[in-house]
């Protein structure tokens, strides 16, 4: 039969039971293969029990040194009983100045202590009997992460001032830096938050009338890369320049402010306002050439436009690529039937085919193509030869070159420039 004898506030400070007629305190740590929390125990004396009924650093200092041990067991280990018993008159008992060269001696949850109020300069210097005079029963978990990402940061080198804190925490990336960044104004010091609306107005003013677009060949919400570079730089230059002293985290966090937000823009708008802002503003469904392209993939699926569809042929085809591109299927074709003409996109090489009928097949023979390769750079290259080709057929492409004929000719061509 299991009775709890002592409790915290807290459910997770461990409680002190009696089972069977034997004291033991009891802790749950760790999970098992379930993910569902594991508890532990092991004995303890009336005289610890007194010790942690009435000092309370004294018991999260025992609940710190403990939990190492817990997760020692793993999801299935038993706690090392004698270890954890070992710790007891020692943490519990003992003169503080024992206590402290222990703790230099033995692993311990530095975490669970700074949740719990400790002072983390003195727990830096060894002295954590002092460090747990304004211990506190609740937790705040916060308070342990912050320390974490600070520490993390020395350990680099970077080193935060009031307003480089300040930036990190209205973007909410003060604890990870990998997190998508927001605009948090309640999370800044009222003092600072002009100061850092200002970096805030720096960094827009730099990017103002910058997009970033979509890249299709990753899928229908991935964004162009070169795009995010580009505006990554913009706004980092403009941000060093006019706020010298802010350290680069500081500066890195506004710049992905800017590129999340507009990034965020470009997936959230139709297929064709990403066309329209990204330049191409020609009405490709109105045109007098194309009455019916057809997209084919490499994995032989097909999807046609017809003159009269209400989208452009570019955001149609562009949708396509998005919805049907992979690691396996990265060639992507645009044919005029009509005119005899088509292009074709290799994603994986960065280049493109332009591929001309000079006679038809008829009475057995097979038809005669002429086939010109180019280089591609990037996606907004890709973009500006789709719009050509769809407003003006394979003689638009032309000032897109050079063009080659000749295969060897071009493979060293792609050698050159991937070399570069």
């Amino acid at each position: 039969m299991r009775e709890i004898v002592f409790t915290r506030m807290s459910g997770w400070i461990p409680n002190v039971i009696r089972e069977d007629g034997e004291l033991k305190l009891m802790l749950a740590a760790g999970a098992d293969a379930n993910h569902e929390p594991r508890t532990f125990t092991f004995p303890i004396s009336e005289a610890h029990l007194a010790v942690i009924r009435e000092d309370l650093a004294r018991h999260l200092l025992l609940w710190s040194a403990v939990l190492p041990l817990c997760d020692d067991a793993g999801t299935r280990g038993g706690i090392d009983e004698n270890a954890a018993v070992a710790l007891l008159d020692p943490i519990l008992l003992a003169a503080p100045a024992d206590v402290d060269a222990l703790f230099r001696r033995i692993r311990w949850d530095r975490s669970r202590l700074i949740a719990h109020g400790a002072d983390t300069g003195l727990l830096e210097r060894g002295q954590v009997c002092a460090a747990m005079r304004a211990a506190t029963e609740t937790s705040n978990g916060k308070r342990a992460q912050e320390y974490r990402a600070d520490r993390r940061r020395a350990e680099r080198g970077a080193v935060l001032g009031p307003l480089d804190a300040a930036i990190l925490r209205y973007t909410g990336q003060y604890l990870h830096g990998a997190t998508v960044p927001k605009r948090l104004p309640d999370a800044v010091a009222p003092a600072l938050l002009p100061e850092v609306m200002r970096v805030i107005a720096t960094a827009e003013q730099a990017c103002a009338g910058m997009r970033i677009g979509r890249d299709p060949r990753r899928g229908n919400r991935a964004t162009d890369r070169r795009d995010w570079d580009r505006m990554k730089t913009t706004v980092e230059a403009a941000v060093r320049r006019a706020h010298p002293d802010l350290v680069d985290d500081a500066v890195r966090t506004v710049s992905f402010l800017m590129c999340s937000e507009a990034a965020d823009r470009s997936r959230s708008a139709p297929m064709e306002d990403d066309e329209e802002a990204a330049g191409h503003r020609a009405d490709f469904g109105g045109s007098a050439r194309k009455t019916v392209l057809s997209f084919p993939d490499d994995k032989d699926v097909e999807k046609k436009w017809l003159r009269d569809s209400p989208r452009t042929a570019a955001a149609e085809f562009w949708e396509f690529v998005g919805d049907r591109s992979a690691a396996d299927n990265e060639v992507f074709t645009i044919e005029d039937e009509e005119m005899g003409e088509g292009i074709q996109l290799h994603f994986y090489a960065d280049s493109i085919a332009r591929i001309t009928t000079l006679r038809a097949g008829g009475g057995g023979s097979d038809p005669e193509y002429r086939v010109e390769y180019s280089l591609v750079d990037g996606m907004s290259g890709y973009r500006d030869l789709v719009s050509a080709f769809v407003r003006g057929g394979c003689a638009a492409l032309e000032q897109y070159g050079p063009w080659m004929s000749d295969v060897a000719e071009f493979e060293r061509a792609r050698r050159r420039r991937d070399a570069r």
